[in-house]
């Protein structure tokens, strides 16, 4: 009998150490959760008071692919969105080499006398082999990145398409939110699959060399019939006569293309980044295209166009990180790939057979 009331004892004891085990867990989930809410709150309120380590940091938050991480994220970009939407975007893209950087270093410093807020998001190219990237612009851009009124950010492209970084429209926001009022993205270069910058910005500015083979090339279709503006540069010293030639003849190419949406006709225009000759018709320019679709009311027009892709976009990326992530799908694309490898199957059995398991 003393045995038993023993066990009984003892049996009551070990449940009650049981129990505090699973309240702890729970304790500390909802402490995490606590924390990372406080956390995200913290940077959220330095960051609207314009503090650019604070920027910093949500951008690396964003950016990052950890799961604690991204659940930060999440609560600050919620938090920053009713003090988003308040900027004018400006996409700026070309050819390696052809003077993105000292173009927006120009750009940006004449932007900053007119009483703008200028942030850059650079998108530097990663390496296919080591998967690295230099994220060198803030170097390249020594004076603007002094300016108290200029933002930097480099980021790496990833393996991301369209010549923009994975989480450049919520690093949009971010900047928006901390009183950039004009964005600027620095694409990775010209390609077919240089267009998602396209589908996050207001204006779309290429930039084009003189007497580089290039014309040809730029009355293709695909990047240039995007264009709303298209600006040669390095036009100084012996190449000003070849910049006024191909002005004329990318101003006829650009008569081959139907009307934009926007009613706005696509300008040629010639400028020197280094000595900032011509960058002033540029800032004109850009006063007169938001002039125009604000008031036509196609700015607002776009902007909801790119939330309704941004939106979509979202979700078939979630789908398919998931659906990756299932173990049933990565147990049969191990045999698949297996299969294929030893050719057993074509490329497109093998997806058949992947997407059969939905």
């Amino acid at each position: 009998m003393a045995a038993k009331k023993k066990s009984k004892a003892l049996s009551e004891k070990q449940g009650v150490e049981k129990l505090p085990s699973l309240s702890q867990d729970a304790a500390a989930k909802i402490k995490e959760k606590r924390k990372q809410v406080k956390e995200a709150s913290t940077i959220t309120k330095k960051l609207i008071e314009g503090d650019k380590t604070a920027l910093s940091q949500a951008i690396t938050l964003i950016e990052s692919t950890a799961i604690k991480h991204q659940a930060i994220a999440k609560a600050i970009i919620e938090q920053c969105l009713p003090y988003s939407n308040n900027a004018i975007r400006i996409g700026i893209t070309g050819v390696p080499g052809v003077g993105k950087s000292t173009f927006i270093e120009s750009f940006g410093k004449l932007l900053i006398t007119e009483n703008y807020k200028v942030a850059v998001l650079a998108v530097d190219p990663s390496s296919s082999v080591s998967k690295g990237s230099i994220l060198g612009d803030k170097t390249r851009m020594e004076e603007l990145v002094k300016e108290d009124h200029a933002f930097i950010r480099p980021s790496a492209s990833g393996s991301s398409l369209g010549g923009v970084a994975r989480k450049t429209r919520e690093a949009i926001i971010l900047c928006e939110a901390a009183g950039f009022n004009c964005i600027l993205i620095e694409t990775v270069g010209v390609g077919q699959s240089e267009t998602a910058v396209h589908s996050m910005t207001d204006f779309f500015l290429l930039l084009k060399l003189a007497g580089a083979g290039d014309e040809l090339q730029g009355i293709k279709r695909g990047i240039m019939e995007m264009a709303d503006a298209i600006v040669i540069n390095k036009a100084d010293g012996d190449n000003v006569k070849a910049a006024k030639l191909a002005k004329t003849e990318f101003n006829r190419a650009l008569h081959l293309y139907p009307p934009k949406e926007s009613g706005w006709v696509p300008k040629t225009l010639t400028c020197s980044a280094i000595t900032s000759e011509g960058v002033d018709s540029i800032f004109k320019m850009l006063q007169l295209y938001f002039t125009e679709v604000k008031e036509n009311k196609y700015f607002q027009e776009k902007r909801n166009q790119q939330n309704k892709y941004w939106f979509l976009q979202t979700i078939k990326e979630t789908l398919q990180r998931d659906f990756f992530e299932k173990p049933s799908v990565k147990k049969e694309l191990e045999l698949q790939l297996n299969k294929l490898q030893r050719q057993e199957t074509t490329p497109f059995e093998a997806a058949q057979k992947i997407l059969e398991l939905r």
